[in-house]
């Protein structure tokens, strides 16, 4: 069951007063109780004050290790999205998507590891994965939220890090009528041409018949206007031993290796350094627009004071437009001069490429424009029934319906790129001395309309889907003084649906004529100046550039309707059918049928038992609770995957597979169980002092695009052979043994501090595994007698080999010539094509996670004043190593052997200082919130090069004031990331820059009234 229990001794006996008689200050509203009631004065704790007093009520009087956070007062949180307010929780930080709080994490284990509740249930999410987006979910209809960080047998089981519970608001827990109403006007400054939105909100709330029936509907309606600004290294960055060779030459032949000559500082040959280089640099800015539409309507009914029925609808749809422009060089790794930071890991401070010198054509300069949107919308109807039977006898029952899709909602697809690109690249380099990259070009770097061509496109559309059925029984039976048990029982079964479709145009080498786009709408505009938080490197100095070297500072903002209704007009060849709804190739398809189809679904079973008893140990009261969960899982996956049924050897290094047209169905099950059991104990050591101890297993579940079967294969290979990807029903979830130790200080009735420890010892941890199989038996153009015979003829030279093999066989059927593109196909004298499959497996790596959490909470008597603060620091083991290539070692070093397998994800210290100030009418809080650096994640674009996430601080405020002219009426102004902090992701060295994101600030000014 979802709730607190209070400890039946003096401890519970002292916090029953506090919400009711706290000291306050006189400006609070009070109310005058019964005069039969003794003529006790009530005083009403509103505000933030309130809010904390509740959230420490809740932490001192549960069962366990949990935390929380309250409204201020009905449809006022504390900030202006749900994530926001969680990431003040001691151990929980955030991922933020446009600036905005989306995603939690806690205790170093990611969204995907912690379970969100809502009410009490589990909630289908519209992405591929587990975890839940909180910013689909406006504050304003959520009465408060908890976070579980031990675990309780009566709390569904699959956050390892913890279980968020979110509350809305029930009409019979504040009887009479509620009633609110708000609105506010939002500048986001980091839209480049941004209007002011609005958002809406409202709740009205009334019982009737004596308070035994009550209707409670609440709403809200939002508008926002926002972008940002980035630099990266598109596919990252391709990293190389300082020494590859038995001589210790160091000249790597590898794509994008570099010589040790003609280079400054590039780490010796002798040595055990590496460094890496970058693959290209891009400029891109991106606009969004989102509607954000919230809603929930409660109806209880309790016909006497033993049977409450609650029947609630919640509803979710945001909706998001987004259009960007990106400028970008691709290096093509032609012979290079750099300057190279010290080893052992090193990186280019500077790093160039002359075409011109080197005998190499002129390279692109390109400009891509997209527009695409998504919608995410969920609904969900529960039903929920609470009975007490008797005195010593509670029963509910409890099941919900919902479902929630995320779902294209532009004719071009929920992603999509149309690229341009100029081929007047003499030169190219970059700066990576600062924390902006700077790109300078020589040729021509102020492009105009008539030196573009349309080159390649894509336009991708993709479904998501989920629905999840739940039922549970839950009960309590009193023991009187052996104490009570809780028991119950759940059913859920929980379905994911992911299609995907892409149309893709591969004509980077441009189509039609310069000047065909002179005359396409689209601004030309500046590049650097759009960057004014963010510093650059040192070519700033150089405002023309070293040897002729010009500073990219020119985008054409392409009109990107304008371009693509052109190059579909244009650039469709005659006669061609097919590509997209549109049959041009530029647009999305709505033809699922053409790509990829994965289902899975899951049902999980259920029981639990648990004893909850309380006594003393000398004058110390205890509450013990040990319980038990049983769980059984089964996983169905069913998928829709095309059939390849040849293949055909189209250029030097590139192998083409041709569609049968046909698609394969392919069903795979697994199933598990577990039992996990759990302690938890708490002892008042004194009237202040509460002493917690907890031990529990718990389990983390594999992502459903981890367990959806079907195997998909690249449509192109090269020499290497095949590669492909498949999901596995069969893993096993994550298993962790959690021990917790804790001690807190309530000072006085609305302060306290707290020290606490926690370890978790996680096995099967979710990795790439590798399997070879020949799949479709196509066989390979590369890999026969005919094939054999050209290499021993010409040699390794791929282009003179298919020449040869035109020459002596082009009698054949399979050797031809079409469109002026030599073809050769693979026959039957040929092996088989091997296609190397990736595919997620448990290892059998343990990792233990231990930390410390601190906080404190403080209110200065009735100054008005107060703050809290807290700290977490997160300890996961060993930190990456940077020197390790390919997941692994790498030949002729000590390093051979070593490997980063047990180096885990998203761990970081985190802290938060909440000052605030309360009286007189005004309510007002200043919030500082920091993240250490943390790995992200490994194995980018090109291959296993981690990606690191750098330190990030954020400032934020809220201000608002009781106007005495109306009462019930306040005005308030916010201000989120007041500081204009911008995020920065890098690679082995701070200097491979991966990503910079420039997100602005963003305010609000709104007034609210209470009536």
């Amino acid at each position: 069951m979802m709730y607190n229990r209070f400890n039946k001794s003096k401890l519970a006996t002292s916090l029953s007063l506090i919400l009711g008689a706290s000291v306050v200050n006189p400006t609070l509203a009070a109310e005058e109780a019964d005069a039969n009631a003794d003529n006790v004065e009530v005083i009403e704790v509103r505000g933030i004050r309130s809010s904390l007093i509740k959230a420490m009520d809740i932490k001192r009087s549960s069962s366990g290790v949990v935390e929380a956070i309250n409204a201020e007062d009905i449809g006022k949180f504390p900030d202006s999205n749900l994530a926001e307010s969680l990431q003040r929780i001691s151990g929980v930080a955030i991922d933020r998507d446009n600036g905005e709080g989306s995603k939690v994490t806690v205790r170093g284990f990611g969204p995907d590891r912690n379970l969100v509740l809502l009410n009490g249930r589990q909630m289908p999410t519209s992405t591929g994965d587990r975890s839940f987006n909180f910013a689909n979910i406006a504050s304003e209809i959520i009465s408060g939220a908890e976070v579980y960080k031990t675990s309780d047998a009566t709390v569904a089981t699959g956050g390892i890090g913890a279980t968020i519970n979110i509350l809305t608001h029930r009409p019979l827990d504040n009887p009479g009528r509620v009633a609110t109403i708000s609105g506010k006007l939002m500048d986001d400054t980091s839209a480049e041409d941004g209007d002011i939105t609005p958002e809406f909100s409202g709740m009205y709330s009334q019982t009737f018949a004596d308070d035994t029936f009550g209707i409670s509907i609440s709403g809200s309606y939002s508008e926002r206007e926002s972008g940002n600004q980035q630099a990266e290294v598109g596919t990252g960055w391709r990293t190389f031993p300082a020494r590859v060779n038995q001589d210790w030459s160091g000249n790597n032949a590898d794509w994008g290796g570099v010589p040790y000559e003609n280079q400054v500082n590039r780490p010796d040959p002798n040595s055990d350094s590496i460094y890496s280089v970058p693959q290209t640099t891009i400029y891109k800015f991106e606009e969004q627009q989102r509607e954000r539409i919230n809603g929930q309507l409660v109806l209880q009914y309790a016909p006497t004071d033993k049977i409450t029925a609650t029947l609630d609808f919640t509803h979710m749809t945001n909706e998001i437009d987004r259009q960007y422009n990106d400028v970008s060089a691709w290096y093509t790794f032609a012979p290079s001069e750099n300057v190279w930071t010290d080893g052992p890991v090193s990186a280019p401070l500077f790093y160039s490429e002359d075409y011109a010198a080197n005998g190499i054509g002129n390279q692109d300069l390109s400009m891509a424009a997209s527009s695409s949107s998504t919608k995410a919308e969920s609904n969900s109807i529960g039903l929920n029934l609470k009975w007490q039977v008797n005195d010593s006898l509670v029963v509910e029952f409890d099941h919900h319906s919902s479902e929630a899709e995320q779902t294209p909602n532009s004719p071009y697809g929920s992603s999509n790129a149309l690229s341009t690109a100029g081929f007047v690249r003499e030169a190219a380099a970059t700066d990576f001395t600062g924390d902006l990259p700077i790109l300078a070009v020589r040729g021509s770097s102020g492009v105009t309309k008539a030196d573009m061509l349309v080159t390649g496109s894509f336009f991708r559309n993709e479904d998501n889907r989920s629905e999840i059925d739940q039922t549970q029984i839950n009960a309590t039976y009193e023991l009187g003084e052996w104490g009570s048990i809780d028991f119950g029982a759940s059913l859920i079964k929980a379905e994911k649906h992911n299609k995907a479709v892409q149309v893709q145009r591969n004509d980077w080498g441009g189509v039609g004529a310069a000047g065909d786009l002179t005359n396409i709408a689209g601004d030309i505009t500046g590049v650097q100046g759009k960057f004014d938080d963010v510093d650059g490197g040192n070519f700033e100095d150089h405002p023309d550039g070293p040897d002729g070297f010009e500073i990219v500072d020119t985008i054409i903002q392409w009109d990107f309707e304008t371009l693509r209704d052109f190059a579909a007009a244009n650039y469709t060849p005659a006669g061609f059918v097919g590509g997209g709804d549109c049959g041009n190739m530029f647009c999305a398809s709505t033809d699922y049928g053409t790509d990829t189809d994965r289902f899975v679904e899951e049902e999980i079973t259920s029981f639990y038992v648990q004893w909850n008893y309380e006594s003393e140990i000398g004058d110390m009261p205890y509450d013990l609770h040990i319980g038990i969960r049983y769980e059984e899982t089964e996983v169905d996956s069913r998928s829709i995957v095309p059939v390849f049924d040849g293949a055909r050897w189209e250029g030097d290094t590139e192998i083409v597979l041709t569609g049968s047209g046909e698609f394969e169905a392919g069903s795979k099950s697994g199933d598990y169980d577990h039992t996990l059991p759990n302690i938890n104990f708490n002892l008042e050591v004194t009237d202040d002092v509460v002493f917690r101890a907890a031990y529990s297993e718990t389990i983390g579940r594999a992502g459903y695009d981890q367990l959806q079967g079907g195997t998909t294969v690249g449509t192109q290979y090269n020499r290497g052979g095949g590669s492909g990807s498949s999901g596995n029903p069969n893993l096993e979830p994550l298993e962790s043994t959690n021990f917790d130790l804790s001690l807190e200080w309530y000072y006085s009735d609305t302060s306290y501090a707290a020290i606490g420890w926690f370890k978790k010892d996680v096995e099967n941890w979710v990795t790439n595994g590798q399997i070879r199989d020949t799949l479709f038996n196509i066989n390979n153009p590369i890999d026969g007698p005919k094939y054999n015979e050209a290499v021993a003829a010409v040699g390794g030279d791929a282009g003179q080999q298919r020449q040869w093999i035109y020459e002596n066989y082009g009698d054949r059927p399979e050797v031809y010539m079409q469109d002026g593109k030599l073809i050769i196909e693979g026959v039957e004298e040929d092996e088989l094509v091997e296609f190397l499959i990736n595919l997620p497996v448990n290892d059998d790596i343990e990792n233990t996670f231990d930390g410390l959490e601190f906080a404190i909470q403080h209110i200065f008597d009735d100054s008005g004043f107060g703050f809290f603060v807290n700290y977490t620091y997160v300890d996961a083991g060993d930190d990456y190593n940077n020197q390790l290539i390919t997941g692994g070692s790498y030949d002729n070093t000590e390093l051979l052997g070593d490997t980063n397998d047990d180096v885990q994800n998203g761990i970081s210290d985190t802290a938060n200082f909440v000052l605030f100030y309360e009286n007189y009418g005004v309510s007002a809080r200043l919030a500082y919130n920091w993240r250490d650096d943390y790995l992200e994640k490994v194995g980018d674009d090109t291959g296993s090069n981690p990606t690191f996430v750098e330190e990030y601080e954020q400032i934020d405020f809220n201000v608002s004031y009781d106007t005495p002219w109306v009462e019930g009426l306040s005005v308030f102004f916010e201000g989120i990331n007041i500081t204009d902090e911008y995020r920065r992701k890098h690679g082995r060295n701070s200097n491979q820059v991966l990503n910079v994101t420039q997100q602005g600030a963003r305010y609000s000014l709104g007034v609210r009234y209470n009536f």
